[in-house]
């Protein structure tokens, strides 16, 4: 039997990774449930801050795009930047491009990844599986990469939990447990925002605590873009530009330069639609710092610094922590100490060479897990039309 190509995971760029493996002809096995961070750790009625030309999972033929899913389930198109897309949709649609184009996926979590040798890659299954891979592509996306600041340990020491008093922003699917309650939101990205209004709209009293003045924006709608500079689904800008259509040559850049910019560049920015669901209903304290979070009557206390330098302490009935995920190998339980110890890294994030390659043959990374190496696109599901081909491509080389 011919070792296969595992890939480990099965959201936008699992499966697209997938699909443009087997159309290369080679045999891939695919783990894990489809599209799960998106159904089971987004809220309930969430809208995509991307528009419809920026949430096509990348195929290796036509036919597969965000509009041919419409079509085929009978939906209205969805094609211009002022046509808005729900979580439920791209859930259904991710579900349906698996369907047709990655058949067979394998509804089970790796364990274990280990180097065989010179000869590939040990797997072991939860199912108890044992068997080895020519190649591993890892596209476990946001998975176990929630973070959350040292200053919030105090009141989760035995980590983050909606029961408890602090919770991560990927906890929560039905915000409705907050109805009459006092929520604080930490954050001023989409996610920290969109997750007040949602809960406000629930019947939750949230406020967002955002540190530093005038970190609540939103973007400019599509009518308002700049008309003379280079469109890009982020947004009209030289910079953006760049960062979309030339990943190749962002890894050419000084390390420090590319962990600088994929933490800055597209950075916390609420949607252009989001700001009239949000004024008016949803609070915004603006801070200094965030100094520490602690429990108190078991109710969580925000200390913080205010903008003029007091201490002051916010206290409610949750607080949210809406402060992102950040790639860390060590969070990645699956890969073997042995294995983890060979791949070169720069702050916790693989470093990857050409194809999205680790400095172990056959082991590659793609989607968030490239974003040190390729930039801030691969945080998006755009960045599949980039990654994919070029992966599969590299794969097919050397292992095919």
């Amino acid at each position: 039997m011919i070792d296969p190509v595992a890939v480990i995971g099965a959201g936008p760029y699992g499966l697209s990774t997938a699909a443009h493996l087997r159309a290369r002809g080679l045999p891939v096995r695919v783990f894990g449930e489809p599209m799960v961070s998106w159904r089971s750790h987004m809220p309930e009625d969430m809208i995509l801050k991307s528009v419809p030309s920026a949430s096509n999972i990348d195929a290796p033929q036509h036919g597969h795009d965000l509009v041919d899913y419409c079509d085929a389930a009978g939906l209205r198109r969805l094609v211009t930047d002022e046509d808005l897309i729900s979580a439920e949709t791209f859930v259904a649609y991710g579900e349906w491009f698996q369907r047709q184009l990655v058949p067979g996926l394998e509804r089970v979590r790796v364990v274990s990844v280990d180097r065989r040798g010179t000869a590939g890659f040990e797997l072991k299954l939860d199912s108890g599986e044992q068997f080895t891979a020519r190649a591993v592509v890892v596209a476990s996306g946001l998975s176990g990469l929630e973070h959350l600041p040292h200053e919030f340990a105090a009141a989760a020491p035995d980590g983050p939990s909606p029961t408890g008093p602090l919770s991560h922003s990927s906890q929560h699917h039905d915000l409705s447990r907050f109805a009459g309650k006092e929520l604080i939101v930490v954050g001023a990205g989409q996610s920290a925002l969109e997750t007040a209004a949602l809960a406000a709209e629930a019947g939750a009293s949230a406020r967002i605590v955002a540190r530093g003045r005038g970190r609540v924006r939103f973007g400019a709608p599509p009518w308002e873009q700049p008309r003379h500079r280079p469109a890009t689904p982020f947004g009209n800008a030289w910079s953006l530009y760049a960062l979309t259509y030339y990943p190749h040559q962002y890894r050419r850049l000084p390390p420090a330069t590319r962990h600088y910019l994929v933490k800055r560049v597209l950075g916390p920015l609420g949607a252009w639609w989001l700001r009239e669901r949000f004024e008016g209903r949803v609070t915004v304290r603006e801070v200094a710092a965030v100094q520490r979070v602690t429990v108190a009557g078991g109710a969580p206390v925000v200390q913080v610094r205010t903008l003029g330098g007091r201490r002051e302490e916010l206290i409610a009935d949750h607080v949210v922590a809406a402060t992102g995920y950040r790639v860390d190998l060590a969070a990645m339980p699956f890969l073997g100490d042995g294995l983890r110890t060979r791949i070169a890294a720069s702050r916790g994030t693989p470093r990857l060479g050409a194809g999205f390659v680790s400095s172990v043959p056959g082991l590659y990374f793609t989607g968030m897990l490239g974003g040190s190496s390729y930039g801030p696109v691969m945080r998006f599901v755009c960045g599949t039309e980039f990654a994919s081909p070029r992966l599969a491509a590299h794969l097919a080389a050397r292992h095919g």
